[in-house]
């Protein structure tokens, strides 16, 4: 491969690593047969590795054993969700990927899929879904056109020469009259000649990135850095757009988007003015949400300039006192807001997690023990709602419950040593403590040290349980 083209994204190192272990976990699920489950796990690991080309293909050969064994697609309010596009190419990815693998023949997903990983900068990964696409499209009783033509741009824009060339042949021969398309294959075809750079010599983008000097400035490509004054000038054309069509709720979202990037106090109040007479005009509970999520965020800004202050400061107690009020107000107002929100949403468990989180936060632990198990029956809140599940659990008495829970945490999890495996260990200790089991939470105390020595309290929990 002679060159890279502009915007691929290199994954680092220690990513990669931590993505490994969940592809190991997710390989075992598969072979047991628990698909669901290791779809899941594959997901996890591809959210650090996206370009991970191999459990790209193992999670699609599990897919497909899923639909062989009589597995079926997602529900339809559930796969509505996946489709909802975001900002984030990654995420879309990975809800293409996801939607994919309940439906591994449907060709929109594949598309999905590898739009977004080229947009990404995942390039190793469109060379992989590329030609599946083609050939399931090809196949089909009626090949969709557009999407030769969607595989031939994208070829195009990563000079891949010769796979732009097969899939425009492959339009041409819908349309075998078309003069521009006999055109296009010629001039294809001329530059895969002159390139020689190819594919293949190299084996990957991730292969080639390695051997170039200018793998540093690739990995600090990023998207959406503009100065104020640029801010400033797309809040000025959203707002004349705005005031041209005033009823056109597309318009002010428009207007609000602009205003709310900008994470100024000023901005977001006009922003938020917006939202609630667009809340007002329509009933609609979306606009209030987001009035809610935006105020989530105005209040994090505070917390961090109220914690750098009081960090500067530590013996100051007006200081931590506030600080500390600050924070009840904050997670008080937090829960109030995602309460709501679940309750527009119920089937939404993100908002449930993030109840069950602002409860606990406030010692409401027995209030929060039924809202995380809620929250944990989804894959994604698995992990992190099984965990607070687990301490509100300890926290209201029910160390047996605690401890159980603990326990399948730590069995499923499959990395070692992270902050959430340092968590697992470290709150199990303190189960097994209280249930006055000594030896057995000395050991899981000894791992988090040998993991992180000055881990929390483990140093000193450890001397008192050895009498030293």
């Amino acid at each position: 491969m002679a060159s890279i083209p502009e915007g691929y994204r290199e994954v680092p190192e220690e990513d990669r690593a931590k993505a490994k272990s969940f592809f190991d976990s997710a390989r075992t699920r598969g072979t047991t047969g628990n698909f669901e489950y290791c779809i899941e796990l594959y997901l996890n690991g591809l959210s650090f590795d996206p370009d991970a080309v191999e459990a790209h293909q193992e999670l699609r050969d599990f897919s497909m054993k899923r639909k062989a064994s009589g597995g079926k697609s997602l529900g339809f309010f559930e796969a509505m969700k996946l489709r909802r596009s975001s900002k984030d190419d990654k995420q879309n990815m990975l809800n293409a990927e996801k939607l994919l693998a309940y439906d591994p023949g449907n060709t929109d997903y594949m598309v999905s899929l590898m739009q977004n990983a080229h947009r990404g900068g995942y390039f190793d990964t469109v060379l992989w879904i590329g030609p599946i696409l083609q050939r399931a499209n090809a196949d089909d009783k009626k090949p969709d056109f557009g999407k030769f033509i969607i595989l031939r741009d994208v070829y195009k824009s990563l000079n891949q020469w010769k796979l732009a060339t097969d899939a425009t042949n492959y339009a041409l021969r819908m349309r075998p009259e078309d003069m521009e398309l006999q055109t296009e294959v010629k001039n294809l075809g001329a530059m895969d000649t002159m390139d020689s750079g190819k594919y293949g010599e190299a084996g990957s983008f991730r292969t080639s990135v390695r051997d170039m000097s200018k793998q540093s400035r690739l990995m600090f490509a990023e998207k959406d850095v503009q100065d104020m004054d640029g801010h400033v000038a797309i809040i000025a054309d959203a707002e004349a757009e705005y005031k041209a069509a005033p009823d056109d709720i597309s318009k002010a979202m428009k207007l609000v988007d602009a205003l709310e990037k900008t994470e100024q106090p000023d901005y977001e109040s006009r922003a938020i003015e917006l939202l609630q007479q667009a809340f007002d005009k329509t009933k609609q509970y979306r606009y209030r949400l987001r009035i809610g999520l935006m105020q989530i965020k105005q209040m994090a800004r505070m917390e961090r300039g109220k914690r750098a202050a009081l960090a500067a400061d530590p013996t100051n107690a007006d200081l931590r006192q506030e600080y500390a009020q600050f924070r009840k107000e904050q997670n008080q107002f937090e829960l109030e807001e995602y309460q709501a929100a679940s309750q527009n949403y119920p089937t939404e468990m993100r908002y449930k997690f993030e109840v069950g989180r602002r409860m606990f936060n406030l010692g409401m632990h027995k209030d929060a023990i039924p809202v995380l198990q809620q929250a944990r029956n989804d894959p994604k809140y698995r992990v992190d709602a099984g965990l607070l599940l687990a301490c509100s659990f300890l926290e209201a008495g029910f160390a047996d419950e605690a401890d159980d829970t603990l326990a399948g945490l730590i069995r499923d999890y499959p990395i070692q040593g992270d902050t959430k495996s340092k968590e697992m260990f470290y709150w199990r200790a303190r189960t097994l403590e209280q249930k006055n089991l000594k030896a057995e939470s000395l050991q899981h105390y000894s791992k988090v040290a040998q993991w992180d020595f000055n881990y929390r309290d483990v140093q000193a929990r450890m001397k008192k349980l050895k009498g030293v």
